[in-house]
């Protein structure tokens, strides 16, 4: 075997959030649409490169915001990236400040979640279908990719961004928001921030072995502040606006850096790992 192993090629896939999925981020672009075991995606795949990286975007909520977060199917995204032959994806997410210090505009490279979903499918290995034989018990200790956080908590620092280099996010039901008694009750576990789409998006992308990383970005104090005001879809949009420029900035400057790196190691330990958390069927 020889000692000069191939780097592993790197794909991008980007997964935008409300008001963070802009297809001019991307060169060259052609839209693929596509169709998976476990139905279709959001939105068709828009493909192109980010200086020279190829990348693949697709919109959460559809480009047109019609799929509200408990109904987007989030097991045919990721297997569309994955079968695309994404390495990497990289997410946008708007999401309510639970602390003092994290204020709207601010970004959130998050590192850990609290799950408060009841709806939702959370593994394709299912019973259903013929490509996830078996059961998976995925590790979740670490559920988003150290090394790809790592760049873009770098890039930020770099491009000057407020930054909080961790956080837990609390990612709820919806698409109400919350009271005020539960986002209280969220503070006391130790959330930092809230949204509504981190689970399942994290924990399927771990099941495919891809690394995921997401850039979250606070647009209100949701409920719990007393003398603010509450969060409602206006002020979250006007703060997306407002500050959108800031994501964008982060994924055109962090792609490049992420793509010259080597990756084959971090790939096949995720791989591995993937593989070794599924029981297959006894015979």
């Amino acid at each position: 075997m020889s000692s000069c192993a191939t780097p592993a090629a790197v794909k991008i896939g980007v997964i935008g959030g409300t008001g963070l999925d802009d297809p001019e981020i991307l060169e060259g672009r052609t839209e693929k649409y596509v169709d998976t075991p476990f139905g279709k995606p959001s939105d068709a795949l828009v493909l192109g490169k980010i200086k020279n990286v190829d990348c693949v975007l697709l919109a959460r909520h559809g480009r047109q915001h019609t799929i509200m977060p408990s109904k987007v199917n989030y097991q045919a995204n990721i297997w569309a990236l994955k079968e695309e032959g994404c390495t990497h994806v990289i997410v946008t997410t708007a999401c309510g400040s639970l602390k003092e210090e994290i204020q709207p505009g601010d970004i959130i490279i998050i590192d850990q979640f609290i799950d408060r979903t009841t709806r939702r499918l959370q593994t394709f290995y299912d019973g259903n279908h013929s490509c996830a034989r078996g059961v998976c018990h995925i590790p979740m200790a670490e559920p988003f990719c150290p090394k790809t956080r790592e760049v873009l908590i770098e890039t930020a620092k770099k491009l000057g961004l407020k930054c909080h280099s961790k956080g837990t996010v609390v990612t709820i039901e919806g698409p109400r928001f919350s009271s005020r008694a539960e986002s209280i009750m969220f503070q006391t576990w130790g959330a930092d921030v809230i949204n509504m789409t981190t689970v399942p998006e994290v924990v399927l992308a771990k099941e495919v072995g891809i690394c995921y990383a997401s850039i979250a970005m606070a647009t209100d104090y949701d409920c719990w502040k007393e003398h603010e005001e509450a969060v409602s879809v206006d002020r979250v949009l006007k703060t997306l606006k407002e500050n959108a420029n800031k994501a964008k900035s982060l994924l055109l400057t962090a792609i490049p850096q992420i793509g010259s790196m080597e990756w084959s190691a971090a790939l096949l330990n995720m791989k591995k790992t993937a593989q070794c958390s599924v029981l297959l069927p006894r015979h």
